[in-house]
């Protein structure tokens, strides 16, 4: 066969389960029929050596006075004696009779002894003569009417031509039975072939879909149930490599579309508040809005950026010197009481001392919410969660320890994939590990797991300490922070003034259309 074997493979299955089962059952029918054949053709020749020799049953009507008389006049006109041998016993056991003319001296015969022994008087024997020859033959006991034992008559045939014929016919069974496995055994090869190939063209495609490669097709060359899979995967490589595309273009014209009015409304703003000198309170007031809305409407287009940044691994962070002690601490604070609820205790005392690390507070603050869920959500009432932050040279360690249920050993290696969950039985979407593991890669930081079914799970974020350029003294600077509270909402009175302005006042190779929010 020109395809390979594998184990667990279908050409290995369908000769485990098909082709040894079929070859067994031709086995098992050709032993049984050649068993058939050879009992048929013994049956045969027992049946003919009793028909050759009837004319000796006249023996039985006999007495011990007239046996041997009746014998030698039987013998004398017996027909078949080209066919078959036909010897007579006295009382006594010895051979004193044969239509052959030969006796033997002191001659016995096993089946003269079963005869002897039989409730229907007859013994036969199969085997070899005193000459080595294959032969059949049976002996007939002869008893008169009083029981008294009068001797015997025995038939030999030589089986030479009998044997001649069953192993004639044994082997044309055999000749048939391997014709038979050979037909099954080339069909299965193409049936296989047929099948393997088609599959094994859809397991390739399969993966280099997995990897995002869409542009491969598998050549169709049935119309039956493997021509149509072929077909589906085909029709799903284009579905998908469609659906990738007009998500990508998505992403991408909404963002661009978005910078464009954003960037033209932040502009004239900006301007608006350099060039006006009229009514200067409203027309700040004014433009405040307009740049908040565009720092707020600039914020989405970075989150959806994100999206596409994080489905192609380019997700990018936004890195400061921060304290990540203070992060830590409202990422506690978020599931102390949630917890509590639970029955879980999440135990961090906030340490004296500051850890600097750069990176970007929001994403941090994801890593630990992450983690801590997990923590909560995977120790059972009663258990603990312990936070911890420990100072090393050159970098901080924040550890978060849970006496939950811990992971099986076989699954800690794969935590951290994407769509993966270790306990199906506990809510989650299984890539909260795996965004973490992102964001930590982001910083420059790592991620441990160690973890005893169980016992309980901890795991270690590790970031690098934040060094400050000694050339570049750090500022101080104040953040002011809009909050929705503060946000002055678009009304219809900032449009009325928004349309007063004059229409020549800013320069733009674009239109801005201000809309009343909902």
């Amino acid at each position: 066969m020109d395809f390979d074997f594998k184990f667990k493979s279908i050409a290995v299955r369908w000769f485990a389960n098909i082709f040894l089962i079929l070859a067994a059952a031709v086995i098992i029918v050709a032993v049984l029929l050649s068993a058939f054949l050879s009992t048929s053709y013994m049956e045969r020749v027992r049946s003919l050596g009793n028909d050759y020799v009837y004319d000796f049953s006249v023996l039985k009507q006999t007495d011990s006075d007239n046996f041997k008389d009746v014998a030698v006049s039987v013998s004398e006109s017996f027909a078949y004696k080209d066919k078959i041998e036909v010897q007579i016993f006295d009382k006594k056991g010895n051979l004193f009779l044969s239509t052959t003319g030969i006796l033997g001296d002191n001659y016995t015969a096993p089946d003269y002894d079963k005869a002897l022994k039989s409730k229907d008087n007859i013994g036969s024997y199969k085997g070899k003569n005193y000459g080595g020859e294959k032969i059949y033959a049976e002996t007939t006991a002869v008893y008169d009417q009083s029981g008294e034992y009068l001797g015997a008559y025995r038939w030999v045939t030589s089986l030479k031509a009998t044997n001649r014929q069953i192993t004639f016919d044994i082997l044309l069974i055999v000749l048939l039975s391997i014709v038979v496995l050979a037909i099954c055994l080339v069909s299965g090869r193409f049936f296989i072939k047929s099948i393997v190939r088609p599959i094994r063209d859809v397991s390739n495609m399969s993966r280099r879909i997995a990897l995002g490669e869409f542009d491969e097709k598998i050549e169709i060359d049935s119309d039956d149930e493997i021509g149509e899979l072929c077909s589906a995967i085909n029709t799903m490589a284009d579905e998908l490599k469609r659906a990738e595309t007009m998500k990508n273009d998505f992403i991408s014209s909404v963002s661009h579309e978005l910078r464009t009015p954003l960037t033209a409304i932040k502009g004239w703003g900006e301007t608006a508040k350099m060039s006006l000198g009229t009514d200067e309170e409203l027309v700040g007031r004014g433009l405040d809005v307009v740049l908040s809305e565009a720092d707020r409407l600039s914020n989405l287009v970075e989150e959806l950026l994100d999206f596409s940044r994080m489905q192609s691994g380019r997700l990018t962070v936004n890195t400061r010197p921060i304290n990540i002690v203070d992060i830590i601490s409202v990422a506690t604070d978020m599931y102390t009481e949630l917890a509590k609820k639970q029955g879980v205790e999440v135990s961090y005392s906030k340490p004296e001392f500051e850890a600097m690390v750069l990176g970007d507070p929001d994403r941090i603050k994801q890593v630990f919410i992450n983690i801590i869920d997990n923590a909560v959500k995977y120790t059972e009432k009663g258990g603990l969660v312990l936070v911890t932050v420990e100072p090393e040279e050159g970098c901080v360690k924040i550890i978060i320890k849970d006496t939950g249920v811990g992971i099986p050993a076989q699954d800690i290696d794969r935590v951290k994939e994407k769509f993966f969950k270790s306990n199906k039985t506990v809510r989650g979407s299984g890539i909260g590990l795996a965004v973490a593991d992102e964001i930590m890669k982001q910083h420059n930081g790592l991620l441990f797991l160690e973890s005893t079914e169980g016992v309980g799970t901890t795991v270690t974020a590790v970031f690098p300490n934040y060094e400050p350029p000694e050339e570049q003294p750090i500022m101080e600077t104040e953040e002011v922070i809009l909050s929705k509270e503060d946000e002055i909402p678009e009304t219809e009175e900032i449009k009325e003034e928004t349309d007063k302005l004059p229409e020549d006042i800013f320069e733009t190779d674009g239109e801005i259309e201000l809309k009343e929010e909902d």
